[in-house]
């Protein structure tokens, strides 16, 4: 199976449904008109399907290795990763004042989905990279920008992020990690951290560690935490390499899947660390990153699904087995394809409506990181209560669903798919992990009806619910649209009346918003992905009635519909559970369990 970079969806939606040109006044967008963002993709679509694709397999299969602190990866990896950076794909959106090319995140974030659904474990080399430049760009001195962001930027050196430690995963206010302070400035820093991805590899000259550590003295919990930049190798005031730090890897974690990732333990002892940011504060200067990595996690669960549909697709239609219901389809061969089954056709189109609905809802949402940089403060300011938004329900309803995706392309395989003949074993594999790092699910949907439904008085789910409600209001007349409207619609009743509930519910009982936050959340990936559909169904209608005959535009109606009549009724179930509330969640006593 080979891997088609889905260029022409994400054409459409850059150019017909998102329109692009239209943000020329944005920061990024006076350069990148769609003709020359068409180029981009085409090219790195060549970079995904004929570079980096055909090495998915093989790190599956060798992994990396650790000897005596050196850390090497998969055959082909090494060269693969340093041909990407002579190429300049790293850092296609990042600065230009660091040497960066400056086109906007959504143009970076369709190349992503090229590159992690090509191979998700090497993607994550250049993507902790890019966050652990985002992550400096927005909190560090000059002096520590001019050090490492050029080639952070450009990916010469790689980058990472160290949070977890082997007491603590998502509660962070436990790391023990401490940092010395020392006369000239900076600070030692000693502890262990584990599942560093990327933490160690022979692709780059350097690594910039971002480390969470404890000043002595500091305050307990979350308050006193701060941020460090920590390179593998110290770096001289000439830009040139010197002495190695006080970082080393002590082992490899042996995993499920993304074999050719270096998931690592770190041991810091003594290194040499320079502070990020202000004291105490190092938890909202790693939120930078973390939010990075919470988008490109729900980027890679969508990304595989996408790898794992087009290996079923090509599957089913390969596949001979029984005959057609309705009479033979292949009459001159022993049985027809697969393909002409209505179960085998269910999983095929849950599996299409979700990944291009997916394409879609990325998309919209890296956009608006682009439009925190308006001048307008009006767009900016709805574009970052989005952001904050939309972070948590991108992550986890995307790679929830980007898993189920994968284990639909594992079962349209049938036996063939549990063997390690076809590539549906490896997807699924590597699908697992996006549902639990940068922040398990579950606590994505805390983190959604917790924080963000109330931050800023609610401002940023009641301007969502009054675009949606904007959106059906000038388009509920046009008969064309009408499945799609009407379906949005209904979603985005079941999800203000859940929003409501949790109001009135959850604060009386927290754990009444415990118990139903998954379900929140689901309900609001539903809707937000009926949004996206409603847009890419108006765009593709005005297309054919402008008289295009091109079946692109009939197979996205086709595709949305399927979306709206099949999975969009999911969120009356969604909203009946979530207002059954804690108690029956509660009721028994741990030792019963």
């Amino acid at each position: 199976m080979a891997y088609k970079a889905p260029v022409r969806d994400f054409g459409f939606i850059l150019k017909d449904v998102l329109d692009i040109d239209r943000y020329s006044n944005v920061p990024g967008f006076a350069d990148a008109s769609f003709d020359l963002v068409q180029q981009i993709l085409e090219e790195g679509a060549k970079f995904a399907e004929e570079v980096i694709a055909p090495l998915n397999r093989t790190g599956d299969l060798e992994g990396c290795k650790l000897d005596k602190g050196v850390v090497t990866g998969p055959a082909g990896w090494k060269e693969a990763y340093q041909a990407m950076v002579a190429a300049g794909w790293p850092s296609l959106s990042t600065d230009p004042e660091y040497g960066g090319q400056g086109m906007p995140a959504v143009v970076a974030m369709a190349f992503g989905q090229m590159t992690a659904a090509a191979s998700p474990a090497f993607s994550m080399y250049p993507g902790l990279t890019h966050g652990a430049y985002e992550g400096l760009h927005a909190n560090a001195s000059q002096p520590i920008k001019d050090r490492y962001l050029p080639k952070l930027s450009s990916g010469e050196w790689g980058g990472t992020m160290n949070l977890t430690e082997p007491q603590c995963g998502t509660d962070l206010g436990l790391i023990r990690t401490k940092a010395v302070p020392e006369a000239d400035g900076s600070y030692r820093i000693t502890g262990q951290k584990i599942w560093i991805s990327s933490g160690e590899h022979d692709f780059t000259d350097n690594i910039i560690h971002l480390v969470l550590a404890r000043i002595e003295g500091a305050p307990q919990g979350v308050k006193g935490i701060s941020l460090f930049v920590v390179p593998k190798f110290l770096v001289n005031d000439d830009g040139s390499l010197g002495e190695r730090n006080g970082v080393e890897c002590a082992g490899l974690e042996h995993k499920m899947g993304i074999h050719g990732n270096a998931t690592c333990v770190m041991a810091y002892e003594d290194a040499r660390g320079w502070l990020v940011g202000e004291e105490n504060a190092g938890l909202k200067a790693m939120f930078v990153m973390m939010n990075e990595a919470r988008l490109g996690t729900g980027l890679q669960g969508l990304a595989i699904g996408t790898a794992a549909y087009q290996a079923a697709v090509e599957f089913a239609r390969d596949r001979l087995q029984g005959r057609s219901l309705t009479g033979p389809k292949n009459p001159d061969g022993p049985a027809d394809p697969i393909i002409v089954h209505p179960d085998v056709r269910r999983m095929l189109l849950e599996s299409k409506a979700f990944v291009e609905g997916g394409q879609m809802f990325i998309l919209y949402t890296a956009l608006q990181a682009d439009l925190q940089r308006s001048a307008d403060e009006a767009v900016s300011t709805k574009a970052r209560d989005y952001m904050g938004l939309l972070t948590p329900v991108v992550k986890a309803y995307l790679t929830d669903r980007g898993f189920h995706v994968a284990s639909l392309g594992m079962q349209v395989h049938g036996g063939s798919g549990y063997t390690e003949h076809f590539p549906a074993s490896q997807y699924l594999r590597d699908a697992r992990i996006t549902m639990i790092y940068e922040g398990t699910n579950g606590v994505q949907a805390l983190d959604l009806v917790g924080r963000k439904l109330a931050a800023n008085g609610g401002r940023g789910v009641m301007t969502f619910f009054g675009e949606i409600d904007a959106f059906v209001s000038e388009n509920q007349g046009d008969a064309a649209l009408k499945p799609y409207v009407d379906g949005l619609a209904s979603a985005k009743a079941k999800l203000q009346e859940a929003t409501m509930w949790l109001m009135q519910n959850g604060m009386q009982n927290p754990d009444n918003a415990g118990a139903a936050s998954t379900d929140y959340l689901h309900l609001f990936g539903i809707t937000a992905m009926g949004y996206m559909w409603a847009l890419m169904a108006k765009a593709a209608q005005a297309k054919i009635a402008a008289g295009d005959t091109d079946p692109f535009y009939t197979t996205k109606l086709a595709t949305g519909r399927y979306f709206v009549e099949r999975i969009l009724p999911d969120a009356d179930a969604h909203l009946a559970k979530l207002k059954t509330g804690a108690d029956v969640l509660m009721a028994l006593p741990a030792e019963a369990f």
